[in-house]
């Protein structure tokens, strides 16, 4: 829950999406951002439908039952969760920040990009995805390939030149 996580505009996102279908959104996690987030849930009106459980050791469960993944970040490092949520066979919606995003979901292959902050796209893409209901066809057997430990170190090895 930092600002680089931006789930200011997601939770204004999820409010949109609220005035056209019944939804719940969970945030996993703690950070500086928690008051705040806090407030714009009251402030939207949405304490029934917004969950802020706090940190989860092993989120995978969550991540397996949602209806869609949404990353809202600012910009990320390499953005596992996008990886792992595709994993699972989850429909994902990523902002298209710096670092990772538009390279994991193959510019937009794998699941829907939109822009950085923009709360409106944020929420078309959240209901296309749910109205699609699964992450494109290929997408758990694809992460494998390229995130997979065997792929992965293939890659570190390369960049090694021990290959």
């Amino acid at each position: 829950m930092t600002k680089a996580k931006d789930f200011l505009t997601l939770i204004r996102a999820f409010a949109r999406v609220r005035q056209v279908r019944p939804a719940r959104l969970l945030i996993l996690g703690e950070g500086e951002e928690r008051a705040a987030l806090e407030r714009l849930v009251r402030e939207e009106g949405l304490e029934e439908e917004v969950a802020l459980p706090g940190f989860a050791e092993n989120p995978y469960p969550f991540m397996k039952r949602a209806a869609v993944f949404v990353l809202s970040s600012r910009w990320e490092g390499l953005g596992n969760v996008l990886i792992e949520a595709l994993a699972l066979g989850r429909p994902v919606v990523a902002t298209d920040c710096p670092s990772g995003p538009r390279e994991i979901l193959e510019d937009g292959r794998w699941g829907r990009l939109v822009p950085v902050g923009d709360d409106a796209a944020l929420a078309e893409a959240i209901l296309e995805a749910l109205e699609a209901g699964q992450a494109p066809a290929g997408a758990p057997q694809r992460m494998v390939e390229r995130f997979g430990l065997d792929a992965v170190v293939e890659q570190y090895l390369d960049v090694l030149g021990l290959k």
